[in-house]
């Protein structure tokens, strides 16, 4: 289950930012009370924690002009976190010109007046800094996370592109951003399986020419008609400072920080006034059945009811109902679809915006079912929740858990904090709304479910839409009962007040601010123990919140499959997820759920991983049923069955999409197909069928036990609390089998393409590369990362500014070395737009043997050392970057001081040395070509660059 929210992607992160800010010291409010507030601009209001209260703190100010300031003082970490939201999204759009507040986001990184073409994105990544920008149909934001002696300049870059974009908008910049747009939708929507569901979903359930009608990415025939002249028009109309929010979180001085930001933002003349969104009551007059053929390999049903709108009294019950219909082991849809096999998959979600939320029901029929029967089922499982007497008080119990537990989860990132303060000033005008949630949520009573649902689900029409394979149109549930309309574009907005607004400034903006000193950055302390089972320990002490994070690391991944039995660790972890001897899985799963806590096992290559979250405070419950699970699974051949069936299902879906495709195909070429791990971790499907319980039980037996497993812990508690509230593992008793041996990797036919074909792609996939170096933290491998910097490895490098920037081929190329202690390879790799794919080749040949034989200039060297020096300031804030730090530490048995040799190794390494590493492991002739694509269309273009060109089929073999 996902809920789409306008605040977040679920009800748990839609909390997530909240609670004690440990930061904040009573002598800190007489500090602020003294500050002297730069002229024009007023403070609005000062939150600050008090006792248990649940709250970000924050101090928010306004400017002359209209802007919002909210700032939030958080120095855990040496860094500052920057969003500016401005209230447009493609909400705003007028009919004909969808696509245009995404669009235009694009165009926001292209440069200002004072900021170069690309030098947005080069001064941030060179200060090992992240930036991105984002639109739903309700606002556009922009957003940087860097280390916190780079806030000035952020402002700077923020504000000249908000007062001073216009005179450096050049048609080339336009044409070339369009072609980038165009490839995001192709790679994201056209080119995936069920990527234009919504889009078809949403033509029929909203009125012709409702904004929500048409998805964000919009048409390419509206891209296509776009011109110059609209962008400036869209510009003027809504990126005015009063209609953003300046919200800044991190570790910086409240005095200094409003100076800057006066500094460079008060002289941005105000824009044309923006008034709030109306909300029109969409309302269906009957059931429309619509329905499209699509390249995948399972049908899908899909029903959607209007209902209200975000912040609406009624989101929250609507909320909690679809919980109880569609999320997790607990839910009626998985009741009566998944857990009897009559689906893969279903759910329930209610997305929000501003104008409108919908109400959907989803689910993927396992082959001895058909949509029409998951219809049935669903509207069945409506009528039970009424006929059971809708919600329980554990229904109740589940989602206010989850509340709670997301709100503490929020507190892990301080560009979490922030953008939940920018959303809810956003929409709601006040920054504290956090509490109105807790309480709308924590109000829902029983009744309130019941009465929501029979005012806008029960006997209420909706949307029903089949997706089904090609040619396959005879398993839609019903012949559509409704068409897609002839789009008509005749509303136009009042441009009077869109005049140019030339900004004011007494300074030089064209300088760029310096950079304040270096941060001291400080790597976690770590502990390291064993238990009496010899289960390895590596912790550490993260106190910020209240939350522990553990990941359990048993030897029983892929490298220890059968080639018989492919996918078999796959699979025993998912059994590992049902229910034990004591308990049902749904049971487990319900408790889980009320404690905000989850518990679920991952294979990969060499381990199987058992993941634990949870509030601290919750820990010894949540341990019990992490223990529970891994000690006494029940292995029921009726799980089994339906676990097999969705493993099996997964994989025909995984075959639909053509960049998990390609990276097999190399993987398979450049390690063999007599290993393991060069395999999906699903296994194949051959192998999978004929998996049977048995051998889950006896691979269970044979590698899921405590010798040579290890523990990663990441906790408010101290060590000895730790290690006593882990002291139950040392009852865990199990085998471990031998390490395998890996088999020798196959010659490569070098210079190779390899080609699978897809017909009707809209993308091509490409991979280029060979085989490379295994991980070395301080050798080889960590200095030719630091070579392709430069030429594949940040976002402004060589590769992706020649096929995204300049070519407008790809939405994004890459190449990059990986390796562990098994296996190593370079790869550069896109999906282009089809008819680019053979220059797209010809450009990375390019790219990659022009560094090779001439390697990086001073002014990229410097770049380098520059972006990766930096960035630890940004690497261990989180549990979660905490847990990578301590996982590549046990990985290889290395000590803490690793970090402290890399940047040694960074400061100190030449030009020359890196130059040579460019020649020795760049040589195109060494490395194989992988396409995956249109045949008919592409197959003349590429013939000239290859003398060989073996295709291939889905799994690697040639036909």
């Amino acid at each position: 289950m996902k809920k789409h929210v306008l605040l977040s992607t679920g009800i748990v992160l839609l909390f997530g930012l909240s609670a004690c800010d440990s930061n904040t010291a009573p002598q800190q409010l007489s500090t602020k009370a003294k500050l002297e507030l730069p002229v024009g601009m007023t403070k609005i209001n000062s939150v600050q924690k008090a006792d248990d209260e649940i709250v970000i703190p924050f101090t928010q100010y306004e400017l002359a002009n209209g802007l919002t300031v909210v700032l939030h003082s958080d120095k855990s970490d040496p860094l500052a976190h920057v969003d500016i939201t401005y209230h447009v999204g493609s909400g705003r759009e007028e009919p004909g010109k969808s696509g245009f507040a995404h669009f235009f986001e694009h165009m926001m990184f292209q440069g200002s007046e004072n900021v170069a073409d690309e030098q947005h994105f080069g001064l941030i990544t060179e200060s090992g800094g992240t930036l991105n920008g984002s639109t739903n149909t309700d606002r556009t934001n922009y957003y940087e996370t860097v280390p916190s002696n780079q806030l000035e300049r952020m402002l700077w870059l923020e504000a000249d592109r908000m007062g001073f974009f216009l005179d450096a908008v050049t048609v080339e910049k336009f044409e070339n951003q369009r072609e980038t747009v165009k490839n995001e939708r192709g790679q994201n929507y056209d080119n995936r399986p069920y990527g234009l569901l919504r889009e078809r979903v949403n033509e029929a359930l909203f009125p012709q020419g409702h904004p929500y009608s048409w998805l964000t990415i919009g048409y390419i025939e509206d891209l296509n008609r776009a011109d110059l002249n609209d962008l400036k028009k869209f510009f003027l109309r809504w990126y005015g400072p009063n209609n953003a929010t300046l919200t800044i979180g991190g570790d910086f001085d409240e005095q200094q920080t409003l100076e800057w930001v006066n500094k460079y933002f008060g002289g941005i003349p105000r824009g044309p006034e923006v008034v709030d969104p109306e909300y029109v009551d969409v309302v269906l007059p009957e059931d429309r059945y619509i329905s499209m053929q699509d390249n995948v390999s399972l049908p899908l049903m899909y029903m959607a009811f209007p209902t209200v709108y975000a912040n609406h009294p009624d989101e929250a019950p609507l909320d909690v109902l679809m919980s109880i219909l569609g999320s997790g082991k607990t839910s009626l849809l998985y009741k009566n679809m998944v857990k009897n096999g009559k689906a893969v998959q279903a759910q329930a979600g209610h997305s929000c915006g501003e104008l409108s939320c919908q109400f959907s029901l989803l689910a993927l029929p396992t082959p001895n079912s058909s949509l029409a029967e998951l219809e049935t089922i669903a509207r069945t499982s409506l009528v039970e929740f009424e006929s059971r007497g809708g919600a329980n008080e554990d229904d109740l119990a589940r989602v206010k858990a989850g509340i709670v537990s997301g709100m503490v989860y929020g507190l892990e990132s301080v560009s979490g904090k922030v953008s939940q303060l920018a959303a809810y000033q956003t929409y709601r005008q006040n920054p504290n709304a956090i509490g109105d949630d807790i309480a709308r949520y924590q109000n829902v009573s029983k009744e309130d479910v019941m009465r929501v649902y029979q005012q806008y689900i029960k006997n209420k029409h909706a949307v029903i839409m089949s997706i089904v394979p090609k040619g396959q149109a005879d398993k839609i549930i019903k012949p559509d009962t409704w068409q897609r309309l002839e789009r008509t574009f005749t509303q136009e907005q009042d441009e009077s007040a869109l005049v140019l607004r030339p900004g004011k400034s007494d300074f030089d903006r064209s300088v760029v601010p310096p950079s304040g000193p270096n941060p001291s950055i400080k790597v976690p302390d770590i502990y390291q123990v064993s238990t009496t089972n010899k289960i390895a320990i590596l912790g550490a002490v993260n106190d910020e919140v209240p939350t522990t994070t553990i990941h359990l690391r048993i030897p029983a991944g892929q490298t220890r499959e059968d080639l018989s039995q492919l996918g078999l660790a796959a699979l025993t972890a998912a059994m590992m997820g049902e229910g034990t001897e004591q308990n049902s899985a749904e049971d487990l799963s319900n408790e889980l759920q009320k404690l905000g806590s989850s518990v679920d096992f991952r294979a990969g290559n060499k381990y199987t991983t058992l993941r634990i979250r949870t509030l601290t405070k919750n820990l010894e419950p949540t341990l019990a049923i992490a223990l529970e699970k891994l000690t006494q699974p029940k292995f029921t051949q009726d799980d089994f069955s339906r676990l097999q069936k969705q493993q099996i299902e997964g994989l025909k879906t995984a075959k639909k999409n053509a960049s998990s495709l390609a990276a097999e195909a190399f993987n398979k070429l450049a390690f063999g197909h007599n290993n393991s791990f060069a395999y999906s971790s699903g296994g194949t499907i051959e192998t999978v069928e004929k998996l049977n319980l048995d051998d889950v039980k006896a691979f269970y037996k044979a590698n899921y036990g405590p010798a040579k497993s290890e523990l990663l812990v990441v906790s408010n508690l101290s060590e000895l609390s730790m290690l006593s509230a882990l002291q139950n593992l040392n009852s865990w008793q199990g085998n471990t089998s031998a390490e395998p041996a890996i088999k020798a990797f196959p010659a490569l036919a070098a210079g190779t393409l390899y080609f699978i074909d897809k017909p009707e792609a809209a993308q091509s996939e490409i991979r280029i590369g060979k085989r490379a170096l295994n991980y070395d933290a301080t050798g080889e491998y960590y200095r030719v990362d630091l070579m392709n910097y430069n030429l594949g490895g940040a976002f402004n490098s060589r590769i992706n500014l020649n096929l995204r920037e300049d070519k407008g081929y790809t939405y994004g190329a890459r190449s990059f070395f990986y390796g562990d202690d098994i296996y190593g390879f370079y790869k550069a790799q896109a999906g282009v737009r089809s008819d680019t794919t053979a220059d797209s080749i010809v450009q990375f040949r390019k790219e990659i043997s022009e560094f090779a034989a001439n390697g990086m200039t001073d002014v990229e060297l410097q770049f380098m050392k520059n972006a990766i020096g930096q960035r630890d300031a940004r690497e261990y804030e989180t549990p979660g970057q905490k847990l990578s730090f301590l996982s590549e530490i046990m990985e290889y048995q290395l000590t803490r001081s690793f970090v402290d040799e890399q940047n040694q190794i960074l400061s100190k390494i030449s030009k020359e040395e890196l130059n040579a590493l460019a020649k020795k492991h760049l040589k195109l002739d060494e490395m194989i070509t992988v396409v995956v694509g249109d045949k008919a269309a592409i197959m003349e273009s590429l013939q000239p660059l290859f003398k060989n060109i073996v295709e291939i089929d889905e799994e690697g073999k040639p036909l």
